[in-house]
């Protein structure tokens, strides 16, 4: 089937989605600049969905979540986070999968997992239940005071934030292979205080998410006056950003956690290793890139008798470096050798000719966009900013299903070889015999 070009009533492979929730909705959106407000500073108990608007489950669970928002109003408060766009927020609460639901009651600090049914009414039970448990807990003394007050008093580890001094400062930041986020802070300063369980429960929140791979420290200006002033340090608090071999940064963002967390995880996405490029092996790699992907990337490289291994590593090469350019959109990266798997190449119309070949599948909508331009650099990056924005052909994948792929041996990274053909001993045959005549 040929690809249908769009128009402009055409639907484009990664789809531009409609936010899920309104304004007219009793549901509130959620965003790292206002969920501090919201939610972790309200006495109210919360219902929050973690949801991706490309992710079917959550488009299923959305009329539903409507529902009990409007049913729960003025009793307990519905939210949703679109965690695709701001991942951070999701990170913070470890959201691993669409839709995640939290339920942030007594100690907003660590929500609990919401675990009943999907429906409107399961949904309501679930939260009238947590509510009547928190009515309990205050009765009985546990729980008394404002979250807020008690946010500011466990909100957040100082442990977390890494004390730095003139004397340990190169050694700790200068010389990590780390990114680092600094606060420069004066002891007196009212703006400082107002920080500090901010900067602490974003260092312990980072800290996690990013395995130690960001980190957030703290100076006292007045007492290591040395490195201040290095780094031309004048009001406080002042934040700069410190990448190994690169001149700090200034750090201009919101002052909130989830600021914070927000500009950590996006440094640590661009310091981040590129996806992995896996071979096409069985069922399950495919199965398990695609699915967990908005779209995957998929080349069929020519036969190893074609290209040999310094061609083929040529184009994997190729594919590597777009696949750490693309690094942010959290794609999938496959390739498979021609022939190997005939199904997939029927399935997006390669079929037999044309090597190398690339297509982008979005296995939720079942659509796929081949590669027109050249299988380099600058051909595959106008192909993959294309679909990025919107644009693109793009077509049904074949049957409207994934096609079935065959387990394969994994390439042994080296050249090709003939097959050897069998050779037969003909030493006994007399050549000459006539088969229909006996011998006396």
């Amino acid at each position: 089937m040929g690809p249908i070009l769009l128009g402009v009533l055409g639907c484009s492979l990664v789809l531009s989605v409609q936010a899920m929730y309104s304004s007219s909705d009793d549901v509130i959106e959620l965003t790292p600049s206002n969920f501090n407000r919201e939610v972790i500073q309200s006495d109210s108990l919360w219902l929050v969905e973690f949801y991706a608007p490309w992710c079917g489950h959550c488009q299923n669970l959305a009329p539903e979540w409507k529902k009990a928002a409007t049913a729960l109003k003025g009793v307990v408060k519905v939210g949703a986070v679109d965690a695709d766009q701001h991942k951070s927020l999701g990170g913070q609460y470890g959201v691993r999968g669409f839709p995640t639901i939290k339920i942030f009651g007594a100690n907003k600090n660590k929500p609990e997992e919401y675990q009943g049914g999907r429906s409107s009414q399961a949904i309501v039970d679930g939260a009238v239940n947590a509510l009547r448990t928190l009515v309990k807990e205050r009765l009985s003394g546990k729980s008394g005071g404002s979250s807020y007050n008690k946010q500011h008093s466990t909100g957040g580890s100082k442990k977390d934030v890494v004390e730095l001094t003139d004397d340990n400062f190169d050694e700790t930041v200068l010389r990590s292979d780390d990114v680092w986020m600094v606060e420069f802070f004066a002891p007196w300063c009212g703006h400082c205080k107002n920080l500090e369980p901010e900067w602490a429960a974003a260092a312990t929140a980072v800290k996690e998410q990013t395995k130690g791979k960001v980190r957030l420290g703290a100076v006292d200006a007045t007492v290591h006056q040395a490195v201040s002033s290095r780094y031309g340090v004048r009001g406080f608090p002042t934040i700069k950003i410190f990448r190994k071999g690169e001149e700090p940064e200034d750090y201009q963002g919101g002052r909130s956690r989830g600021d914070i967390i927000e500009k950590a995880m996006d440094l640590f996405s661009d310091n981040a290793p590129g996806p992995e490029l896996l071979e096409i092996l069985n069922e399950d790699i495919m199965k398990k890139t695609c699915e967990d992907s908005q779209l995957c990337i998929i080349a069929v490289l020519p036969h190893i008798l074609d290209t040999g291994a310094a061609g083929r590593n040529g184009y994997l090469d190729v594919m590597m470096k777009m696949a750490d350019k693309y690094k942010k959109k959290l794609w999938g990266w496959l390739w498979t050798e021609a022939g190997a798997q005939m199904e997939l190449e029927a399935s997006l119309g390669i079929g037999g000719f044309g090597y190398p070949a690339m297509a982008a599948i979005n296995a939720r909508k079942m659509k796929f966009a081949l590669l027109r331009g050249s299988f380099s650099e600058t051909g595959i990056h106008e192909f993959l900013r294309e679909l990025s924005v919107g644009r693109g052909s793009t077509a049904t994948l074949g049957g409207g299903v994934m096609p079935k792929i065959n387990t394969v041996e994994a390439w042994d990274g080296k050249d090709g070889q003939l097959p050897v053909e069998e050779e037969y001993d003909l030493s006994d045959v007399d050549l000459d015999e006539d088969p229909g005549k006996e011998e006396l």
